[in-house]
């Protein structure tokens, strides 16, 4: 590729919008195009990062299954099947765009978000017997989400590729085995061929509504990552942090003696801290307390200390119930006799459910709401003003410092990218299109599924933002836009710099050594070598009037910066 036949050009700023070092680098580098909020154009250079990773992770995905390309515009009938047309809270639609549109056809279709919907009575209609199973499917397409708010560049868009696998089984002891030893050893190939292995790492996460088995997400270790991983010291183990189980560094203050409790005036303080402070205790002896109602309409109270936020999905697995919403603020002032944001525990209907978190165990005199506006009951105790919970529960978001109960060990915690992730699906999607096989013995048995994806462009993000100096991108050979970047410094087309520099580009693309070619015959040596360090190739060769006199390369690793002169003969031996 040559510079000069692109239309595109680099950057040395920003753009003022750019959200994350991923959107400030690749469109600096002019590798992609922000179009609109979470919708980006990949131009020249873009296309071709994005078409190498893609390559391996084909070659890959070829290994465990066979490649489809299924519709983006897909039927409500589908979603209506499996009753996620209501539920999916990202789900885009297309509709005509205008009233001319409309009397051609007025219909409304679905914009993928994801595929299992499609796929499942695809394989339905080839899959009759036990001897069509297990199958593997996968395709590379574009998917559609309405996030509330697309930000950090490629990380979380509106718009974007990704490769999705499905398989399908006869038994759930065949899908955990495909799921365990065919697809996440695939996936550890592939991050380790484009350059992310020793960076990523397997941690549990929710399975959704579909699945008892967590998924596995592959977590690239990454400063500005948008999800949060909770890893056990010494061990394999990693939780992303709304799995992980934990325990609260203990508080215990036990050797206090109890204080007549009291309620106290505090209004409109805001904030664990802003309390704290004004009632003048650790802000471990503040409770939060926050009501919820359950999917029967019961009233649960969940408690715990100052500083933690309830997780609702673990709250939810203590409760045994399926969904789970913040109580109104009639019903709050119904069971509480107060507004929003002074519940507490003390003398709540016995119809109301306390879920103490474990955090609040070991405490005296502690704070919580007092169940009247404005006000803060304080020097609260166990056994005296409110009952001793039978058992405290782990009902809070983890945070640094929480220990791991089975090892008892301290988490480390570190910020990390989501780069692919593996569900087992059961049987939520087949079931629902009444998908079976029949089995040797000629009875009709269900069949079993599972998901597997990777954001592509995503990736593209997540090396942008670990892969770069403060010079620019720093891309693995294996998904660069080029292995060798080559710069002549000439003014016209006829020094013998640029011929030379030619002559190496088509020697090195005859052997099928991908090359960049700055053969831009208008801009200065400090802008091409700028450049060069900003698109990150591998490799950079100068050729210029004072190399040609030495009869060597000027070569630079762009990883190490280490710059040596090498002959040509050496040079195109390496490749």
């Amino acid at each position: 590729m040559r510079l000069s036949q692109i239309f595109t050009k680099t950057a040395k700023e920003s753009a003022s919008d750019a959200e994350s070092k991923n959107a400030a680098l690749l469109t600096r580098g002019g590798f992609i195009h922000k179009t609109m909020a979470g919708v980006y154009s990949f131009l020249p250079l873009g296309m071709r990062v994005l078409r190498k990773i893609e390559t391996v992770l084909r070659e890959e995905m070829d290994k465990i299954g066979s490649e489809v390309l299924m519709p983006l515009l897909t039927p409500t009938a589908n979603w209506e099947t499996t009753g996620r047309i209501d539920s999916i809270g990202v789900l885009m639609q297309a509709t005509p765009a205008n009233a001319i549109s409309a009397k051609n056809h007025d219909a409304r279709y679905i914009l993928t978000p994801t595929h299992e919907d499609i796929v499942t009575p695809i394989v339905q209609s080839f899959v009759m017997s036990y001897k069509d199973l297990p199958c593997a499917t996968y395709h590379i397409q574009t998917k559609f989400r309405n996030e509330p708010r697309a930000k950090s560049g490629l990380l979380r868009g509106r718009e974007f590729r990704m490769k999705d696998l499905y398989s399908f089984h006869t038994s759930e002891e065949d899908m955990m085995d495909y799921f365990l030893h065919k697809a996440i050893p695939a996936y550890t190939t592939f991050f380790k061929r484009i350059g992310l292995g020793e960076r990523t790492v397997i941690a549990l996460a929710s399975g959704g509504d579909f699945s008892k088995e967590p998924s596995r997400e592959f977590q690239t270790r990454c400063e500005n990552g948008e999800d949060t991983i909770f890893h056990v010291p010494g061990t394999d183990l990693y939780y992303n942090r709304e799995l992980a189980p934990a325990v609260a560094p203990a508080w215990k203050n036990e050797s206090e003696e109890m204080q007549p409790r009291k309620d106290v005036l505090g209004k409109g303080i805001i904030g664990v801290e802003e309390l704290a402070k004004f009632l003048k205790i650790a802000p471990e002896h503040t409770t939060k307390t926050i009501l919820f109602e359950t999917d029967k309409k019961k009233v649960v109270a969940a408690c715990v200390r100052g500083g933690y936020d309830v997780h609702e999905e673990k709250l939810k697995q203590v409760l045994g119930c399926q969904t789970l919403m913040l109580a109104p603020a009639e019903t709050v002032k119904r069971v509480t006799g107060a507004e929003v944001g002074y519940a507490g525990p003390i003398g709540l209907p016995k119809e109301v459910q306390v879920i103490w978190d474990d955090s609040t165990k070991g405490r005296v005199n502690f704070e919580c709401g007092a169940n009247k506006t404005d006000h803060h009951s304080i020097n609260v105790n166990f056994g005296r003003d409110v009952t001793l919970p039978e058992k405290f529960h782990d009902i809070k978001v983890p945070k640094e410092g929480d220990i791991h109960p089975e090892s008892g060990k301290v988490y480390e915690v570190f910020r990390a990218s989501e780069v692919g992730n593996v569900f087992t699906l059961y049987r939520k999607f087949t079931d629902a299109f009444g998908f079976t096989f029949r089995d040797k013995d000629g009875k009709e048995k269900p069949v079993w599924m599972g998901s597997y994806g990777i954001g592509t462009t995503r990736v593209m993000g997540v090396l942008a933002e670990v892969f770069n100096d403060q010079h620019g991108l720093c891309w693995p050979e294996i998904v660069a836009p080029a292995r060798v970047h080559i710069i002549a410094l000439a003014k016209t087309s006829d020094e013998q710099s640029f011929k030379d520099a030619e002559a190496l580009v088509t020697e090195l693309e005859g052997m099928g050594v991908d090359c960049l070619f700055d053969d831009r015959l208008d801009q200065s040596p400090g802008s091409k070598l700028a450049d060069a360090d900003l698109i990150g190739c591998p490799t950079r060769v100068l050729i210029s009037p004072k190399t040609i006199e030495k009869g060597q390369l000027e070569v630079k690793d762009r990883k190490s910066g280490a710059v040596t002169m090498v002959n040509k003969k050496e040079f195109v031996e390496r490749y």
